[in-house]
């Protein structure tokens, strides 16, 4: 059917909303704090939707459906393991954060062992956070590409820019506000798309169960018990259930108890309280949003009668529900999903913009001697200044992918993924071995980052172990530390 006149004003009228309300809601901001923590008063329930929608980003909103076209219902298995780490951050990182008054993630850590960690892990995190944020930039660019014809520096900029405005002016407050909205829009739009599936089937729902059990498949399974032909083999298999559920829940504990991004929502809550249950309602709402993508899929695979990629004319999974959208729906509902992909990206996007500047000004600028008895007047425009550097850089570096095959867009994944086993380890030496200090938690830091390199680098490890197995390093060595630090203490006494 292709993209009208009508849906591209709908997709107008979207953008230049959203940043219209965007920058209204936010009212004044005083401080910093006010800038950053939403002044602390934010509510639950919109920290908790605001959450959602920084997760899910439009590779969520394409990849998933892809996802269960071509296979089945195992990814949900790694989504229990998202709900348990979630459980797992509300009664384990959340009290230490609120106990502690702190401001940001790596706060944290700097109470504890010293304020160079805080700066080292901050730095980690702003580096691995460009990197993965200018790549989802541009892979978000895609699918908008793809349903639009509109050129990929067109589509980075629609996104970015509109973005950046109410980012900037709003700061956390907009940030989260958007969130709310732009998630019921981008499941709206999700919605709206199976329902037509749906009532376009000749027996409906019948026929999505009828295709997802033909010939012997079974693509409502959700639990993979399979162990392969060796331990290695099991390790290398994705979805199965240990490495789901193990790996969900160390993913989701380095992500929403160590990553800025997450933790920032989290802190700007009223209280400790109101923050946890801003998670639960996260880890419940995940769980049905992912299954409701998988569904999806399965509703794709039965209007396609099950044909093949190739069949089907595209070259990738990702690319299936973009060839809906553009195809099969009518005038408006064509423009109402875009602005759901649209929505899911600036909800992503808003959010590292803002945990970027957050952390750069809170964890190292302020410790500056430049940065060191500012008034809140000259700490807000200091704010303001690096939301909008921070926003050119990750609008810039996603202009720089020139195509979808481009090595860049693999490495700066792999770099984002390799530094959260490292982050969870050292957060789990300061909250459960009190007689580590700082050496350690270096030590742990930089093995368990050196450890996913070579895991990356030398084996076909699935990407479900490679927190575990960073985090797992990061103790272990920091333990090693600790105890080969009190042998020779002990020694060198004995020998006095």
């Amino acid at each position: 059917m292709g993209f009208s006149f009508l849906d591209y004003s709908i997709v107008a009228l979207y953008l230049i909303g959203v940043t219209s309300i965007g920058t209204l809601v936010a009212g004044r901001q005083k401080t910093s704090q006010d800038y950053f923590l939403g002044g602390r008063k934010m509510s639950w329930w919109s920290v908790g939707f605001s959450i959602v929608a920084s997760e899910t980003s439009t590779l969520t909103f394409i990849s998933i459906p892809g996802l269960a076209y071509t296979t089945n219902m195992h990814f949900l298995q790694l989504v229990v393991g998202y709900f348990i780490g979630r459980v797992l951050v509300s009664f384990i990182f959340i009290p230490a954060y609120y106990n502690g008054n702190l401001e940001t993630a790596y706060d944290f850590l700097g109470k504890r062992y010293g304020m160079s960690l805080r700066k080292f892990t901050s730095s980690v995190f702003i580096v691995t956070r460009v990197l993965a944020s200018g790549v989802r930039l541009f892979a978000t660019a895609i699918p908008v590409h793809l349903i639009t014809q509109l050129n990929y520096p067109t589509c980075i900029l629609l996104i970015g820019i509109f973005t950046l405005i109410y980012t900037y002016v709003g700061g956390l407050k907009a940030v989260v506000a958007m969130d709310v909205v732009q998630m019921f829009i981008y499941i709206g739009g999700a919605a709206a798309s199976m329902m037509i599936i749906v009532h376009r089937l000749p027996n409906g729902w019948t026929d999505v169960v009828t295709y997802a059990s033909a010939n012997g498949m079974d693509k409502f399974s959700i639990v993979n018990t399979s162990f392969g032909n060796s331990f290695i083999d099991f390790l290398s298999r994705p979805y199965t259930l240990i490495g789901g559920l193990l790996g969900g829940t160390f993913l989701t504990m380095a992500s929403h108890g160590t990553d800025q991004l997450l933790v920032q929502r989290l802190l700007g809550c009223r209280s400790k309280r109101e923050s946890q249950r801003a998670l639960l309602l996260d880890a419940s709402l995940i769980v049905l949003q992912f299954a409701f993508f998988l569904l999806l899929g399965l509703c794709l695979f039965a209007f396609y009668g099950g044909a093949s990629l190739s069949q089907l004319g595209v070259t990738s999974s990702d690319e299936i529900f973009p060839k809906f959208i553009v195809e099969n729906l009518p005038s408006g509902i064509a423009g109402l999903v875009v602005a759901g992909v649209l929505a899911s990206a600036m909800g992503t996007l808003s959010s590292s913009i803002s945990s970027l500047a957050s952390s750069t000004f809170l964890d190292l600028f302020r410790s500056t001697a430049r940065g060191k008895n500012l008034d809140h007047t000259t700490e807000l425009r200091w704010s303001k200044r690096f939301t909008l550097l921070w926003g050119i850089i990750l609008i810039g570096g996603a202009m720089l992918f020139t195509d979808t095959k481009n090595p860049v867009v693999e490495i700066g994944l792999k770099i984002a993924s390799f530094t959260y086993g490292g982050l969870l380890g050292t957060f789990f030496l300061g909250l459960l071995f009190k007689r580590t200090d700082q050496t350690d938690a270096y030590a742990g830091f930089i093995a368990g980052i050196a450890t996913m390199i070579i895991v990356l680098t030398y084996t076909r490890i699935d990407f479900t172990w490679h927190t575990f197995i960073g985090c797992a390093a990061t103790i272990i060595v920091g333990n090693l530390s600790r105890y080969l630090r009190s042998n020779i203490a002990h020694q060198n006494s004995s020998k006095g």
